[in-house]
This record gives structure tokens, sequence and C-alpha cells, in this order.
């Protein structure tokens, strides 16, 4: 197989691609469940340390802080990344709290100068070591690192397959987008009070968009035989959805105002069709069309190597086991969520926003956060959800509701009333998830 060909995925609205594991409540409060996550997926899968744009210069660096581990990605004089253990190797102090640029890393503690390719330039006295003078000897502990779709990304395991290998087939799916040229208008760390896994879970399936997101089905079909659930081997899935209107949820009188406007902005009159599911249907399919004509003349240049259902529809994606990426036409929305280092009923959720650059544009709609200038955030939000109190500027936005939700669930995982999950098809890849997820505690990666 080459890099560019997909391995056919499995159908996720078919329960016959599960083994049929229960998904009980302690996985999401149990301090031993968490541990063994510590031991068996945390430390041997990739992490994001961020966006490689984030890091254009030698000396420029990252700061991923995860649990109680911390690492460095750093660029090199050579245009290569690098990837350290943030603890100087004297006696473990942290090196740097954020993401900066330095000529050197030097510890705040003793003085330690430690050169971007982790090389130990200068310690205090180096002739009083009875080991012999430790300069140009002791090096930062490394780890594995690359990078795929504008981001940096390491491993705390020398055993972890390559990041290719880990990542398949998403890359390959993901080819034709210009991922790199992405700015990022919105930028959140956000500390929810449940379980890191009830962002995965809620992400693997739409089935709550009709009662969580009411806004959503006029512009995203919402309707179950519309969509392609898929899946793979590896816990990696996503849900693809017609970016048109629900013909389930039509509205009484008139016409659907939202999908009328996008029609319009691309010339074409939505007044013109016969009946609303030419409205609906034709309407989606014009739009390709329209799209397809007119995206040099507009300035949405990262349509160039789009195919017709990328240019006008929703991907959402799930990399097991943690990030999730809406891949839209005009937007990245990229979603983490990762465990609190304290309490397994806790866990920090990632929200970026990134609008692709359209020539003339300064405003965006970051989908999740609203208008947004067409500019890169210049620094992360760091806020406590507190019942929503926390980010009172995202209300009413669908990550916003999603967010309300997470409390209720931690609370029920709890309840003597609840024992297993009772799931519709379309929530295939929620147990899915849970299976590829009891395997890597097992020790058996897919």
């Amino acid at each position: 197989m080459t890099a560019h060909q997909v391995p056919m995925p499995m159908n996720g609205r078919d329960p016959a691609n599960l083994r049929g594991d229960p998904i009980t409540g302690d996985r999401y409060w149990s301090r031993d469940f968490a541990r063994a996550e510590w031991e068996m997926l945390w430390t041997k899968i990739w992490h994001i340390a961020g966006r490689l744009s984030d890091i254009p210069d030698p000396g420029d660096f990252l700061v991923h802080d995860f649990m109680k581990e911390s690492v460095i990605v750093v660029r090199q004089q050579d245009g290569s990344i690098r990837a350290f253990y943030n603890a100087c190797g004297h006696r473990g102090m942290r090196l740097v709290r954020e993401s900066s640029s330095v000529e050197a890393f030097v510890c705040p503690y003793h003085g330690w100068r430690w050169g971007k390719n982790g090389v130990l330039q200068y310690a205090q006295d180096p002739q009083d070591f009875p080991q012999g003078n430790p300069c140009g000897k002791l090096r930062l502990k490394e780890l594995r690192c690359d990078a795929w779709g504008g981001f940096a990304w390491y491993t705390m395991d020398d055993a972890a397959p390559p990041l290719a290998d880990y990542l398949d087939p998403i890359p390959a799916l993901y080819r034709n987008y210009a991922m790199d040229t992405a700015v990022r208008v919105a930028w959140y760390r956000i500390e929810l009070n449940a379980n890191w896994k009830f962002v995965t879970d809620n992400f693997s399936e739409s089935y709550h968009t009709r009662t969580a997101h009411p806004q959503v089905p006029p512009w995203i079909d919402q309707d179950v035989d519309s969509a392609r659930h898929e899946l793979w081997p590896k816990g990696h899935g996503r849900t693809v959805q017609p970016m048109r209107p629900s013909l389930t949820d039509r509205p009484a009188i008139g016409t659907n105002e939202v999908f009328a406007a996008i029609l319009k902005a691309w010339d074409i009159d939505p007044d013109a069709y016969r009946s609303y599911e030419d409205f609906v249907i034709q309407g989606w399919r014009d739009l390709k069309a329209a799209k397809r004509r007119l995206w040099r003349e507009r300035g949405y240049l990262h349509y160039e190597h789009l195919s017709d259902e990328e240019i006008t529809d929703s991907l959402h994606t799930v990399i097991f086991p943690n990030v999730t990426i809406s891949f839209l036409p005009d937007n990245l929305v990229f979603f983490r969520s990762e465990p609190h280092p304290d309490d397994a009923e806790k866990c920090f959720f990632d929200l970026w926003c990134m609008a692709f650059p359209v020539e003339g544009q300064e405003v965006v709609d970051s989908i999740m956060a609203g208008p947004r200038p067409l500019r890169e955030a210049e620094a992360c939000e760091h806020r406590v959800f507190d019942q929503g109190r926390g980010v009172p500027e995202l209300t009413g936005q669908i990550v916003y509701q999603d967010m309300e939700l997470a409390e209720g669930m931690q609370a029920g995982m709890h309840s003597r009333g609840y024992s297993d999950a009772h799931l519709a098809a379309q929530e295939t890849r929620v147990r899915y998830f849970h299976e590829v997820l009891n395997d890597w505690l097992a020790g058996c990666r897919p």
C-alpha cells in the first residue's frame, strides 16, 4: 500500500465489529484505572506538543506539560526539531515553564546551561565533579519526535511505532488539506470536572446533536442515514456529514435562511428551486460546482487540492485516544482532552479554532468560538469551566453546550443505576474506543 492509499474502513454503525466489552462507570473515576492508563497508554502513545508554526526559528521551543511530566520540543539550527524532558540533568529542576525562545536552556537553580541540542555547555565549578568535567558529555534525556499536520509530536516510548504508522490512515485521508497554513484564531485550555474519556466519547457520535446542539441541523445534515460512520483497527474513526440542512428538521414555514445565505455567497439563487428537497440536495450539489468554479478568483486557495466532498462537508475525526479534529471546508477545529495529574474526575480540554486564510478576509467564523479576527491568537486562555461561568464568551457555542454536559455524565458514572451503555448502532464507535483502550491497557497494541 502506498503512502496515499487509504485502507477500507470498518462500518462504524455495525455492532458486529465489537466484542461487547462493558463501559463501566469505574473507568471514569477509579484511581487504579487512571494509574493503568498512565503506565500502559499515556507513556506509550504519540502526543502533540504544539504547532510547528509557533517555533519557526532556531531556539524557539514548545513546552507540553502532561500530568506530572513535561517535555520541550525545540527547533534546531538546521531547522529540524528535537524533544527533551524538561528536567535538568543535575538535580531534575524544571528548566522552563512556558514556550518561548532561547539560545540555551539555563537551569534557574544552579545555572547549568544546556544547548538547543541538549548537550551541557556550562556548569559551575566543573573541576569539582569526581566523575570529571560534565560539560560536553552530559545530555538532556531525549525523546523521539516527529511532525504531521503542522503539529509537533513526541512519544515517551522508545519502542513506539513511527508516527506515520501510529496515525495510519489519517495522513493519507487528509493529504489534501493545507493544514500548516491554518491560522489559530482562538486558543483555550479549559479545566472540566469530568474524566478525559467523556470528551472522546462525545466526539465519537452525533446522536446527541439534535438534543444538545439544535443550531446544527440547519447547516449540517444530522439524519443518521446521510452520514458515513467509519473506523479503523487502531482506534481512529470519523463521521462524515454533508454540510446542508437536514431534511428531517425542515422549517414549518419559509425556508432555511442559514443555507440560503451560503448559496447566495457563491452566486446561487436559493429561490430557484422547485421544492425544499431540491433546495437542499440540488443546492448542495450546485454549491460544490460553484466552489470548484470560483475558488481561485475568490481567494480560497486552500481548495486547490480538496475533493468535492472536502469543499462542502464535515469530516469529524477522532485520533485515538484523545485528539479530535473537525476538517471543515474553511476551518480546522482541534479538540484534545488530557487527564488531570491528581484527580481522575477532572481533565483539561484544549480548543484550538483554526481558519484557512482567504484573500481579503479580516474576520472569520471560528465555528466553535464565534467571529474572530483572522490573525493568530496571542496566547492560550487558561480557564476553569465552572458551569460555564469561566468562559462566558463561548456561551451558546457548540463546544460550550458539550462542556455543559460533562459534570452530569461524570456524576452518573457513580450511580448504581448505571452499569453499561445501551448504545444505538450509530454509537458503535463509542464502545470501539473503549475496546481499543482496553487492548492498550492489557499490553496488546492494535
